[in-house]
């Protein structure tokens, strides 16, 4: 099955439902274009504040991403104000469509918030107490920066060895559709962070997007995962060399 071909099957399986049509992404390009408050008030409250509420009740309850000590319309309210925040963030100029952007910056949001509770009902040791320590330890000094710089330079090889090797034609059909999907995540990896603690990896939430993508089971995808792991492997080693 051909790279085009798995690609079709991937936007049919995630069409967007009635509720976020054609006429909500113009009204988001809208909302983005104008510098008025009033009209994008205007814009907001008649054409996007009802799909986007209908959107994260549905991701909500989907996923089940409810919140210790938060009830539904606490955590609705919550991830809308967040979402809201990161409206400006939308590039409608990479031919993306709003519905997907929104839809991760919720997802990644709620798991990032109920894995952060869960972290912080889990410490037994005050930060306060041990941060002066910590901060004045060298090897626990974390350089931002660099990192960041690094981090890109990695990312960037590593989508042109992986688009060569989709190319190749020696995969199966579902190395091709998790190579498919692993494109699309590192393509598009700062928005698929945003609303994460920190911008941090995290396992759970990735591996729901590559299901999602891929309609693959979680056993599928780690028999399939071995030959990307060897190629993100052989990019770290050539950036060494």
């Amino acid at each position: 099955m051909s790279i085009e071909n798995i690609e079709n099957k991937k936007l049919k399986k995630v069409s967007k439902e009635n509720y976020f049509d054609q006429r909500e992404e113009d009204a988001v390009l809208k909302f983005l274009q104008t510098d008025s408050a009033e009209e994008r008030n205007i814009i907001y409250n008649t054409y996007l504040k009802g799909p986007l509420d209908k959107m994260i009740s549905s991701i909500i309850r989907r996923y089940k991403l409810y919140r210790k000590d938060m009830d539904f319309i606490e955590i609705h309210n919550d991830t809308h104000g967040f979402l809201m925040t990161k409206v400006e963030k939308f590039k409608p100029a990479k031919n993306k469509k709003a519905y997907s952007y929104f839809g991760t910056i919720c997802k990644n949001y709620l798991m990032g918030q109920i894995i952060k509770d869960q972290k912080d009902t889990n410490r037994n040791v005050s930060y306060e107490d041990i941060s002066p320590t910590l901060e004045n330890r060298p090897d626990m000094i974390y350089y931002l920066e660099n990192e960041k710089t690094e981090a890109d330079d990695i990312i960037q090889v590593f989508i042109t060895d992986l688009k060569l090797y989709l190319e190749s034609g020696n995969l199966s059909e579902n190395e091709v559709k998790l190579g498919i999907s692993l494109l699309e995540l590192f393509e598009n990896y700062k928005t698929n962070f945003e609303g994460t603690e920190n911008n941090k990896y995290n396992k759970n939430i990735i591996l729901l997007s590559i299901r999602e993508m891929t309609n693959l089971n979680t056993k599928e995808i780690r028999s399939s995962m071995k030959k990307f792991k060897k190629l993100y492997l052989s990019v770290l080693n050539k950036l060494i060399d």
